[in-house]
């Protein structure tokens, strides 16, 4: 996948998410996207096409054993977000799941009250 690739899924797949919003509040060189106030996504304007998620400490160390082109957070805390990066080892469906899981994982961490979406539940067929 390259840069403009990865950008753009990412992107979009946060502009699905309920109650998502893009800022900017690093400056224009940074999109960062947020529910609630609290970011789970962060892509830096560069043309590095690095893509910044939050990810369970557990499933970011398989991740990045895993997949070449997943490292530790770019500028964050490399026991909670994950960068991915352009590469061969990285495919649109894993790009759009992490992206979904790191709405969720912040989701998970609101009030109830002001959740856009249950997490238990989002996502998941009814049964």
């Amino acid at each position: 996948m390259d840069a403009a690739d990865l950008i753009s899924l990412a992107a979009e797949r946060a502009d699905e998410l309920p109650g998502a919003t893009r800022d900017n509040p690093f400056g224009p060189e940074w999109d960062v996207y947020k529910v609630r106030g609290r970011v789970f996504l962060l892509i830096p304007l560069d043309g590095t096409g690095r893509v910044t998620v939050k990810s369970h400490p557990d499933d970011a160390i398989a991740l990045r054993e895993a997949f070449a082109d997943i490292a530790p957070g770019y500028h964050m805390n490399k026991k909670h977000w994950i960068t991915l990066t352009p590469g061969p080892t990285l495919e649109t469906g894993l790009v759009a799941e992490l992206v979904t899981e790191s709405y969720l994982l912040v989701v998970e961490k609101l009030p109830r009250a002001v959740r856009p979406v249950d997490p238990e539940l989002f996502g998941r067929p009814p049964s």
